[in-house]
């Protein structure tokens, strides 16, 4: 269990060491001036101008600021999970519902009923491609016919069409007696529900954190860092650059981490398995398929 927390904490994969390292070469090679300018003026008193640094109430207001990025990009992280679990919860009940309610006594009637429930499926990955603004037809090949597929391309908002399929084939059902009053309330309640947990991850995608607010987080990393190696030169000398380098780590990656999940749509190792819970519907999807009343 020790070892495995230490290759966990030296993994790469999905760290945001990578990305920062740039950042914080930067401040550690600005430091290394900073000493060497020490080094050859040491009468000049520099920690004159890294006091700032070390000011409680400049150190409260970033460390607030820093907090409060991180809980409100984790907020929008766990609101992303919850809304696709509600798309997950509700496409299996009503693809199970469908399966077992709909009365198809006709061969037709019956293809007409498998079409619909590929299309919960359709649904799922239209909705990933969505959110990643990604084309989707080669999802779909093995799933819609070639006659679905073409009317798609001409919709402007692929997953909410593929809903209203869904509707119109329930109010059918129902007009004809196909299905029960009540199980077509339930059905469409959950149509109502993958239309909430679509819309749910579209304010997510659509809704960044203000920008006067990262550009304000952004500067006072940046004047504390560049402030730092001043305040710490008179007392560590040339190892103040290692200091700088290993306290500009830890608040851009802090700050970093906020960016890597706030929109936890897209295929980086900190975003959500989406991937991974389509191939779930899939296998779901095809398993209500096959099932035949006893």
């Amino acid at each position: 269990m020790t070892l495995q927390w230490f290759e966990f904490a030296f993994k790469i994969k999905g760290s945001v060491a990578p990305i920062v390292l740039p950042r914080v070469l930067i401040f550690t090679g600005f430091a290394v001036a900073v000493s060497i300018f020490h080094h050859y003026e040491p009468q000049i008193p520099l920690k004159v101008l890294g006091d700032l640094t070390n000011n409680v109430v400049f150190n409260l207001v970033l460390g607030l600021l820093l907090v409060f990025r991180t809980n409100t990009a984790y907020d929008r992280y766990w609101e992303g999970r919850k809304a696709w679990g509600t798309l997950v919860v509700n496409i299996r009940n009503l693809s199970r519902l469908m399966q077992i309610a709909i009365a198809s006594p006709e061969s037709e009637a019956q293809q007409q009923k498998e079409r619909s429930i590929k299309h919960l499926n359709a649904f799922a990955i239209a909705t990933k491609r969505h959110l990643r603004n990604e084309v989707f037809e080669n999802d779909l090949d093995e799933i819609l016919s070639t006659e679905d597929i073409t009317k798609l391309r001409s919709a402007k908002h692929i997953p909410l069409e593929l809903t209203l399929w869904l509707s119109d084939y329930l109010q059918k059902q129902v007009q004809s007696d196909h299905i029960d009053t009540n199980y077509f309330f339930a059905m469409n309640s959950s149509i109502n529900a993958l239309v909430e947990g679509l819309t749910s991850c579209e304010r997510i995608l659509r809704t960044p954190l203000p920008l006067a607010y990262c550009v304000y987080l952004k500067r006072l990393i940046l004047i504390y860092c560049i402030g730092l190696p001043f305040h710490l030169v008179m007392e560590l000398d040339w190892l103040a650059a290692i200091a700088v380098g290993l306290v500009s780590f830890i608040l851009l990656a802090v700050e970093q981490l906020g960016s890597e999940i706030e929109n936890p749509f897209g295929h980086d190792a900190n975003d959500l398995p989406i991937d991974v819970l389509c191939e779930s519907i899939t296998t779901n999807v095809e398993q209500t398929l096959t099932y035949q009343a006893k």
